[in-house]
């Protein structure tokens, strides 16, 4: 489980303190625990305190130390800017599509974990949709459960960061599809999909992105609602954790992983 600005304890978890996972790609803040039944591994990407930034997070540690200690999927939260006046604020959008074109980390470095020749593992991942849909379903009827408003579908954009964005690249997002933004997920998602770790991404929309409405979200708004998500969430993941941990099989990788050793 992935939590991110706002959430950095998550209500209904119950832990070991967050220890530090060292991995080949860095360290993580790992906590294990449980939610209900269901053994659960949580990271804060900006840990508590909010101290790396979105420029800051360390993704293939996150994911790489979540694949090591056997997490057999994994879903995301994300607070996020609405990109159209048809999602109401407080409420939940489950993304099944994804606009990354930059594909890189927030280094400046491609978003991979093939940085190797000829390492073994590495290869294409080769998808229709890039987030599961046994944990999307979780996660939509996690939402019906807890009675919270939750968008079903819609295209994640991913921005860079730390600065929010001008009205002109909301526009052209808007152009491309994209539902709502935020400044981590696209490297989660794809990384995840190389790692073969099925992934879905649960967003909260706290604001309207730049130029979107007439009148700017007040930034006491966003913050308020910042505040109010991680109940929302806790409340939603609560029911689908336990859902997901009591299908008969894992949740399957999402497309195919075509290596070249194999």
């Amino acid at each position: 489980m992935l939590t991110g600005t706002g959430t950095y304890q998550l209500p209904g978890f119950e832990g070991d303190d967050a220890r530090h996972v060292e991995t080949r790609y860095g360290d993580a803040l790992v906590t294990e625990g449980r939610m209900g039944d269901a053994e659960v591994l949580h990271v804060s990407r900006h840990e508590p305190g909010h101290k790396r930034l979105s420029n800051q997070v360390q993704h293939r540690a996150n994911i790489w130390a979540l694949k090591e200690r056997g997490a057999d999927c994994v879903i995301g939260v994300t607070v996020c800017g609405a990109v159209g006046v048809s999602v109401p604020l407080g409420s939940l959008v489950v993304f099944d599509d994804l606009h990354f074109l930059t594909n890189r980390q927030a280094d400046g470095s491609l978003c991979t974990f093939y940085d190797e020749p000829g390492d073994r593992e590495r290869g294409h991942w080769i998808y229709g949709e890039p987030f599961s849909p046994e944990v999307r379903a979780a996660l939509l009827q996690g939402a019906i459960e807890a009675a919270v408003p939750a968008r079903d579908g819609g295209v994640y954009g991913h921005v860079d960061g730390p600065r929010f964005n001008t009205r002109a690249e909301i526009r052209s997002l808007a152009l491309a599809g994209v539902t709502a933004v935020s400044q981590t997920a696209g490297p989660e998602t794809v990384l995840c999909g190389e790692a073969e770790l099925p992934y879905g991404l649960l967003g909260y929309a706290t604001d309207y992105a730049n130029g979107v409405s007439d009148v700017p979200t007040p930034v006491e708004e966003l913050l308020r609602l910042i505040g109010a998500s991680s109940e929302v969430f806790a409340s939603v993941i609560g029911r689908a954790v336990p859902a997901l941990a009591a299908l008969a099989e894992p949740p399957k990788p999402v497309g195919v992983l075509y290596r070249f050793e194999e």
